[in-house]
């Protein structure tokens, strides 16, 4: 059974997927930011540069969804990695959640 592949929708994944975790990055350096510049790390010039640069960056991550209809498709993908990161945190701060019904001994959540 030959393989096809829609080159379009396999395009607009990637993008989606690269998108979605420069996002990620993106909110995870704007905590780290956030941290510096409440700890006195930086001066006002590299609060301004760093906030700026920062301005830049998410605003070409909007032209990027806006150009590639993207937008919903990125919303969705966060949503699911946010899901599967609260499961995981979940499962670190209390690991005895429950135990597998099936006998796995992996802690599942409670629901």
């Amino acid at each position: 059974m030959p393989l096809t592949i829609d080159e379009n929708n396999l395009k607009n994944g990637v993008l989606t997927l690269v998108v979605t975790l420069v996002e990620v990055i993106q909110e995870a350096l704007e905590g780290q930011a956030l941290r510096r510049i409440e700890g006195g790390d930086l001066t006002a010039d590299e609060q301004e540069r760093l906030g700026q640069a920062l301005l830049d960056l998410d605003e070409a991550l909007e032209s990027i969804k806006a150009d590639h209809g993207l937008g919903a498709s990125v919303a969705d993908l966060r949503r699911g990695l946010d899901d599967v990161v609260g499961d995981v945190v979940d499962r670190l701060v209390n690991p005895v959640l429950g135990v597998d019904p099936e006998g796995g001994g992996l802690p599942r959540a409670a629901t």
